[in-house]
């Protein structure tokens, strides 16, 4: 589900001038891992377009980056966008989706509108995001509870290399094209009941992999526990609500909008939960 709300704003000029890339991020200058990622990237598109020039890119988000909010997905997405307008190019959104997932996996999915699935595929050709349903086929909102904006320690990238270590993850990769196959069915069918229970089993799954890892990934905070035991006892209240958490501490509670006013009353009176943050269902991304 893209969200409309969470947005990263970004632009990519490539100059003769420079004589190394500079990337910019909310307004302060990088180094280390994070202009290692984005340079790699742009040395992808380079050599899609035959050149060497380097580029200064400025991106902004307007929420936390590394946080357990897909900050990566947004960034790689915004920047093969950006990157590809700035080169003169013209690509449809399969290729742009293939290159985004080159950047980071998940920035194929914030390519195209609304709520997307991403192919497994046999190799870089084959896999790439799809949309299987426009932003208005399901009044869902993605209630986000902030219990830690600071940029976790491990990311995403470091706790995919030390997955195959938990003795889990091949069950859980085994696993994974039954519980996607049940996610879109409960998605297009709009039921609330099946899709609660998948994205909640996906996410406690990819969490214990992450725990059983070595080194072990703990991301969770008390407020995420917390979080995650209120739940599903708000859902037998009555509120259609379900929480899925990223690589990190912060909690996704995905409602629909009959279910929001209630679910951020009972979201607020936790403590530990310093910020919440709705989007909705989004379009694709663009150029602006």
């Amino acid at each position: 589900m893209n969200l409309e709300e969470l947005i990263t704003r970004t632009r990519v000029t490539f100059d003769p001038a420079l004589t190394t890339d500079i990337f910019d991020l909310n307004s302060i200058r990088q180094t280390g891992k994070p202009l290692q990622r984005v340079i790699s990237h742009l040395n992808l598109l380079r050599g899609v377009r035959g050149i060497a020039t380097r580029a200064h890119v400025l991106s902004e988000n307007n929420f936390p980056s590394g946080a357990g909010i897909a900050s990566s997905a947004s960034a790689f997405a915004a920047l093969t966008l950006a990157g590809v307008h700035a080169l003169g190019l013209e690509m449809c959104e399969k290729d742009l989706s293939r290159l985004a997932r080159r950047g980071s996996g998940s920035a194929c999915r914030s390519i195209p509108a609304g709520f997307t699935e991403w192919y497994r595929g046999a190799s870089d050709m084959d896999s790439f995001a799809v949309s299987i349903a426009p932003p208005s086929h399901w009044d869902l909102v993605d209630c986000i509870a902030v219990v830690e904006s600071a940029h976790k320690t491990t990311g995403s990238s470091e706790g995919h290399k030390i997955a195959s270590t938990s003795p889990f993850q091949k069950e859980r990769v085994a696993d994974a094209s039954r519980r996607v196959e049940r996610c879109r069915n409960a998605l297009l069918g709009r039921d609330f009941e099946v899709f609660a229970e998948i994205i909640e089993e996906d996410s406690t799954m990819m969490h214990a992999v992450m725990m059983t890892s070595h080194p072990a990934l703990f991301y969770w905070e008390p407020a995420t526990l917390e979080i995650m035991k209120a739940v599903p006892a708000w859902r037998k209240a009555g509120l259609e609500v379900a929480c899925t958490i990223d690589a990190g501490p912060n909690v996704h509670l995905i409602c629909t909008d009959a279910s929001l006013d209630n679910v951020k009353h009972r979201l607020s009176a936790v403590s530990g939960v310093k910020e919440i943050i709705l989007a909705r269902p989004g379009g694709a991304a663009r150029i602006v």
